[in-house]
């Protein structure tokens, strides 16, 4: 399970092979054999002692900001891999077979928009035509980028990037027609959102974020070295280019929420030129998106976890790019 602790002055402690958790004087001990990340969202006090036992269980402590994007993780010092992986990771950025890849990846994007267009049109009958018109303006858009040839990635980052965009905008588009009327919004607003749509979007992206970390670090994979993102000092580009082909998970549960009417206006609140959060959306967010995370689909032929997908993925991409093209066991994840 990830352990999600958004409860301010919350205190987590070691007893036995146990984590316990104080909150508000009532203790909760959870077995650290079942626990996979610890995710703290607000101010928590935490031990030594428990972080050296998700240290011994391989459990990665993420802490999130304010907007729910990662600012700091504590886990072991080893890495996940051998280094050679590391090292075709920075070959193949820099080379034209890292632009098919990274052709690859953004198809892979916007062809699971597409997947997540076409299941919501299947219960929208009423608005389906409307529905179908933006999953050919997208699929055009991603068409296009079969054509675009180079010797790097470095030589057509803003071809790219503006086919992608013209993708994401016809698509947003679509998700503002779909939602209900009350929470129509204008485009996507990051940090901080302009709407409640987005400030859930956001939020939602962050939580997201810390799981592919996590998946490219456990497969061996350099997060800082990018291929479609560009390297900045502290950037984990990588994550940001790999995050991409998971996005529709997030986008799937916030879709549900906002046609479902189980979000209230006093979830968000009013910040400097937007929204935010409050705990109670957090909650109610998270519940969701971990409660989907545990589905189990049909995945490059197997069933599977939705939560183990990120990880299956990450592996399969490093594999590749050493050369080793067998399948991933995903009994060793």
């Amino acid at each position: 399970m990830q352990l999600v602790i958004n409860s301010k002055g919350a205190y987590i402690r070691k007893r036995g092979e146990c984590f316990e958790i104080m909150i508000d004087e009532k203790k909760t001990e959870i077995a650290a054999s079942k626990v996979q990340s610890i995710v703290i969202t607000t101010a928590v006090l935490i031990s030594t002692d428990a972080i050296l036992l998700a240290n011994e269980h391989n459990i990665d402590i993420v802490f999130l900001d304010y907007y729910g994007n990662p600012f700091s993780r504590i886990w072991h010092s080893k890495f996940g891999s051998t280094a050679f992986i590391r090292r075709r990771q920075l070959e193949l950025s820099m080379s034209s077979e890292g632009l098919e890849i990274v052709k690859g990846w953004v198809r892979e994007k916007v062809e699971n928009q597409i997947a997540l267009l076409e299941k919501l049109s299947r219960t929208r009958e009423s608005k389906r035509e409307e529905i179908e018109q933006f999953i050919l303006k997208i699929a055009e858009s991603n068409s296009k980028l079969t054509n675009i040839s180079a010797g790097s990635v470095d030589e057509v980052r803003g071809t790219i990037m503006a086919f992608e965009g013209a993708a994401g905008r016809t698509y947003f588009e679509a998700l503002a027609f779909i939602i209900p009327e009350q929470y129509k919004f204008d485009g996507r607003s990051r940090n901080p959102a302009h709407d409640h749509f987005n400030a859930f979007l956001n939020y939602g992206y962050g939580f997201l974020y810390s799981r592919v970390e996590r998946a490219c670090v456990i497969a061996g994979l350099d997060p800082y070295i990018g291929f479609l993102h560009t390297d900045n000092y502290g950037k984990k580009s990588f994550v940001f280019d790999i995050i991409e082909i998971f996005r529709a998970l997030v986008d799937e549960v916030v879709i549900k929420l906002f046609s479902k009417r189980m979000v209230k206006n006093d979830m968000c609140r009013e910040i400097k030129n937007g929204l935010t959060l409050e705990k109670e959306g957090k909650q109610l967010l998270i519940a969701e998106i971990n409660k989907e995370m545990e589905e189990t689909v049909r995945y490059r032929n197997r069933n599977i976890k939705k939560c183990n997908i990120i990880e299956f993925e990450c592996h399969r991409i490093a594999n590749s790019f050493i050369g080793d093209n067998k399948d991933v066991d995903m009994v060793d994840l």
